[in-house]
């Protein structure tokens, strides 16, 4: 039932960044074949506008040397071989610089719009692909009839510029059966690389009509339903029974490594029933007392009995254990309000140590200044 709902659902949400991010380990993205094909032919277009001259010098060249042989190369049966490799090499050199131009247009027209993506499962096996119900099925969808029009659209849009460029090209061209053998060869060759080049130029229409198209496309494919918005989020966040749980463990670990610190305390203050505080100075390292561990009720006992094992000195002080707890996080400094009461609260615990060593008289319990808006009265 819940799939059938789903699929009865409008899909009106964007697409959330883990479902972006799962699309493109899906191998998943936006991608166009226009943008791609414009980079090539532009490439192409220019490169043999470049490197035209060169390659044609280069031509002759390896032309020139294959069909004049000296009498003494007819006798030597090595001088095929050595003329074909001399041939080779010379056409690469002179075809590298094409040819990488090519290979750079053609990596960065791919990623052009929706970056380098490598994933397996975009080229790995479906069967569902060699269905050929759901072949016939996408062969007559909206998608193919875009991609009908689009083909139309570029034949057409190729063939009026095609027109365009014979109908400017008309005079120069007839004016070329005048010229001598090899300026005509020159002049022809130049007028088709140009002709290409606006040929080719005509594709940037067709990429920047294709590639908004795409990207819209991609967007609208990845749409989700209010439905799965909310299935996602149950699953990113977890149900809340798990983060209930979570949470509990979280705070019984951090209640331990609070229990562990207890034992270093100079000192803890307490409202006997209810707030314990465990603080600690060091004057060499600290800038103001710390609140080590602190707790409620059946926590604050803990930390009283942990206090009592390991010889720390309890105060009862009900005021400004209650003004302490509720104005300090564990770890953290206490409030500059407090200083004072908190100085005396260390002195009295130095002096009643010293008096249990036999130095000194017993000393008087002091009472605590506390501001006003750190007092707390539960």
């Amino acid at each position: 039932m819940a799939e059938e709902n789903d699929n009865s659902q409008e899909k009106t949400e964007e697409a959330t960044p883990r479902r972006l991010e799962k699309a493109r380990e899906d191998g998943q993205t936006a991608r166009s074949k226009e943008l791609a094909t414009m980079a090539v032919l532009l490439a192409g277009a220019g490169g043999l506008l470049m490197f035209g001259a060169s390659m044609g010098a280069s031509l002759e060249s390896i032309m020139r040397d294959s069909f004049v042989l000296e009498r003494s190369a007819i006798f030597d049966t090595r001088h095929m071989s050595v003329q074909l490799m001399a041939s080779a090499k010379e056409a690469a050199l002179s075809l590298a610089p094409l040819l990488i131009l090519l290979l750079v247009a053609a990596v960065a027209g791919s990623i052009g719009i929706g970056g380098l993506l490598v994933s397996g499962k975009a080229i790995a096996p479906k069967l569902n692909r060699m269905d050929p119900l759901k072949g016939l099925k996408r062969m007559f969808s909206m998608r193919s009839l875009i991609e009908l029009v689009k083909a139309i659209l570029k034949v057409g849009l190729v063939m009026a510029v095609a027109i365009l460029i014979l109908n400017l090209r008309t005079d120069d061209l007839l004016s070329i059966a005048e010229e001598p053998a090899r300026s005509a060869m020159e002049h022809v060759v130049w007028t088709m690389a140009w002709s290409f080049f606006i040929l080719a130029c005509a594709t940037i229409v067709i990429a920047a009509i294709d590639v908004p198209f795409q990207i819209f496309d991609h967007q609208k494919k990845l749409r989700m339903t209010k439905q799965e918005v909310k299935d996602e989020y149950k699953d990113t966040e977890g149900k809340p029974e798990v983060k209930g749980k979570i949470r509990q463990l979280q705070r019984e670990m951090a209640q331990r490594r609070m229990m562990q610190d207890v034992p270093g305390a100079d000192v803890v203050i307490t409202n006997p029933t209810h707030y314990a505080v465990a603080l600690k100075y060091d004057q060499k390292n600290m800038a103001a007392p710390i609140v080590v561990a602190k707790g409620s009720d059946e926590t604050a006992f803990k930390i009283m009995e942990i206090a009592r094992e390991n010889k720390v000195e309890i105060l009862r002080t009900p005021p400004l254990a209650r003004a302490v707890y509720h104005n300090t996080d564990i770890g953290g400094e206490i409030p500059d309000g407090l200083y004072m009461a908190i100085a005396q609260v260390l002195a009295y615990v130095f002096q009643l140590r010293q008096f249990r060593k036999g130095r000194g008289e017993k000393p008087q319990m002091p009472k605590f200044p506390i501001p006003s808006d750190l007092r707390r009265d539960v």
